[in-house]
């Protein structure tokens, strides 16, 4: 606290909660697109152990950040943000909202291949990837970047007040 008195400003009352919430919701999702772009950049058919591995562990790394995502996201919404009408009452949060849990959905099949290939690395064997999934994957992965780009957009327009209703 010393720390903080030695400031040349004065801080108002709660706003390094509000400030510290605010920054892990933008570090976690900062953290799920550095991690879907790595995911993207790695998948190919037939990865090596180095890659294969690197892949597990980057998506647990992106659930991870997911989930503090969500979380901070909710203590924004109920606690730290600007009151629980300003979003609920607004039809762009709930396209956010909507746009983020479609991507965590999407996210449920490469999880559940990356969770597979876990099986043989531990073995010290390498997952058998086809063209195909690997395709397919990267497909998966880019509609998720493309998901996960749009909300920041959605966020900045509903910072700016657009959705809201006419106060009246």
């Amino acid at each position: 606290m010393a720390l903080l008195a030695a400031l040349p400003f004065d801080l108002p009352d709660g706003v390094l909660p509000r400030a510290g919430v605010a920054y892990v919701h933008y570090l976690s999702f900062m953290v799920c697109f550095g991690a879907l772009v790595l995911e993207r950049r790695l998948i190919a058919p037939n990865p090596s152990r180095q890659n294969a591995t690197l892949m597990v562990i980057t998506d647990i790394v992106y659930g991870l950040a997911a989930l503090a995502l969500l979380g901070s996201g909710i203590l924004r919404v109920l606690v730290y943000g600007q009151g629980s009408s300003f979003y609920t009452e607004n039809p762009l949060f709930w396209w956010k909202v909507g746009l983020y849990l479609s991507v965590g959905a999407l996210s449920l099949y490469p999880t559940i291949t990356y969770i597979l290939w876990a099986i043989p690395l531990r073995k010290g064997e390498l997952p058998q990837v086809s063209e195909a999934l690997a395709v397919r994957l990267g497909w998966i992965l880019n509609i998720e970047l493309a998901g996960f780009a749009l909300i920041p957009l959605l966020a900045t327009l509903m910072a700016r007040g657009v959705g809201l209703p006419a106060a009246g």
